[in-house]
């Protein structure tokens, strides 16, 4: 069998570092478990749960240009079961409670005037995070170097206006005038 992203074989340890175990693979292959890749559960010490000739099962999780070969044992292993925070149940409210109509004495906010979810905590979050994807360029098939030149500029002002706008809300400042903003 080919050594390809995704493919799981035995191997023999060959050698085992502090950062993780070198695993001898077929064809005569050499690839690493990096020590993140070696459990479920946090590894301090390799030493402990590795040794040489040790024999494992490994998956390939990446083939980096130079040959490198990345392997996992944990991709491998069922998922840890998650345990609950101590100090509460597995629905139960987080300390402090609501206090003047606001949950944890907060008023406005990022939940201010929605809807509280089942439960009284809050919005629900959307599944994934939202991640920028840049927009496609436009068509430029028949216009003159002016007219693409006249567009990049509007867009690049567009860009500086949102990341100026996004900058001054993470300092907590409203609208400054352009010689108090150092320009």
């Amino acid at each position: 069998m080919a050594i390809e992203v995704g493919n799981v074989f035995e191997g023999r340890v060959t050698g085992v570092k502090p950062f993780g175990a070198f695993v001898a693979l077929p064809e005569g292959r050499v690839g690493m478990v990096h020590i993140s890749e070696v459990s479920n559960e946090f590894v301090q010490d390799i030493n402990t749960v590795l040794h040489d000739g040790d024999a494992v099962k490994v998956q390939v999780i990446n083939i980096a240009p130079d040959g490198k070969i990345a392997l996992s044992i944990k991709r491998l292993l069922p998922p840890a079961p998650r345990q609950p925070r101590e100090g509460r149940g597995p629905a139960g409210p987080r300390p402090g409670g609501f206090r003047g109509g606001q949950e944890g004495g907060r008023s406005g906010g990022r939940s201010a005037g929605r809807a509280p979810r089942e439960g009284g905590r809050g919005p629900a979050r959307e599944a994934a995070p939202r991640v920028w994807q840049p927009k496609a360029p436009a068509r430029s098939d028949n216009l003159s170097f002016e007219d693409m030149m006249s567009r990049f500029k509007s867009q690049s002002e567009e860009k500086m206006a949102d990341l100026d706008h996004e900058t001054n809300n993470r300092r907590g400042g409203g609208y400054a005038p352009r010689s108090r903003r150092g320009r």
